[in-house]
């Protein structure tokens, strides 16, 4: 496992800079491939050796070489991010394939989603839905006997929050429903751990606002919950199933 670190981080520096892309162009229904990413300010194509993830951020020191304006440090970030996420996955299920393939897709998908809900507040059908197809494709594919929990647990779990988006339209919406559906056809069981995680990261958030703001102004905040179902999700990614076992064994 040691030596497979670094390959893996590599790959999901790459990983990352491509979900930079989603994240920007994605919700505008732009092409993901051309054209080329370029400066925001003085619009010049980034030369390939401005594009190497993180690094040449660092050796830029931040700014365009063309017109020296300043590039955000997000995208460095989730570049830094996807790689740390993609290494923690292998760590944790270096010796379990299933959760392995399905740990990686899942966090890989969860980035651009959460990216897109805090700018926007929406998570855009044009990747829960495929996302739901590719869980339950490589659900199928690598563990079959284990696909009735999860397409149960995605069906619980969506199925739920989109019976409340329908009946209180102003509290969570059929985004979230839908994104718990994905959240359910990787993770079986975890999904619970998720949603628990999402519930009291999201209230904890909610109660800050409301602190700083006072209770009418917090009320009209809009506080993107997918962000918080992306959270629960990588936390049930890595530490679901130790944690629903642990829960069981206190009811027995």
């Amino acid at each position: 496992m040691p030596l497979a670190i670094v390959p893996v981080a590599l790959f999901g520096l790459v990983i990352g800079s491509f979900l930079n892309v989603v994240a920007h162009r994605l919700p505008d229904r732009r092409s993901l491939v051309k054209p080329r990413s370029a400066c925001p300010s003085c619009a010049t194509p980034v030369k390939p050796y401005d594009n190497v993830p993180v690094l040449s951020w660092l050796l830029l020191r931040g700014r365009c070489r063309s017109c020296a304006a300043p590039i955000s440090a997000r995208y460095p970030l989730v570049e830094a991010g996807t790689a740390a996420l993609w290494v923690a996955v292998a760590a944790v299920h270096h010796a379990d394939t299933t959760k392995l393939v399905l740990g990686l897709a899942l966090v890989t998908i969860l980035v651009p989603l959460a990216l897109i809900d805090f700018d926007r507040q929406i998570l855009p059908n044009r990747i829960t839905y495929p996302a739901f197809v590719a869980g339950m494709v490589l659900g199928f594919a690598i563990d079959p006997a284990g696909q009735p929990d999860r397409l149960l647990a995605a069906a619980i779990a969506g199925g739920t929050i989109g019976l409340v988006a329908l009946l209180m339209p102003r509290g969570m919406g059929m985004g979230d429903a839908k994104l718990l559906a994905v959240l359910g056809v990787f993770l079986g069981s975890s999904v619970a751990v998720a949603v628990a995680v999402a519930l009291v990261s999201g209230t904890l958030v909610g109660a800050i606002i409301v602190g700083r703001v006072g209770m009418a102004a917090g009320r009209k905040t809009a506080v993107p919950f997918g962000v918080f179902l992306a959270l629960g999700g990588v936390v049930a990614v890595l530490a679901g199933e130790p944690v629903v076992e642990w829960y069981l064994s206190t009811l027995g």
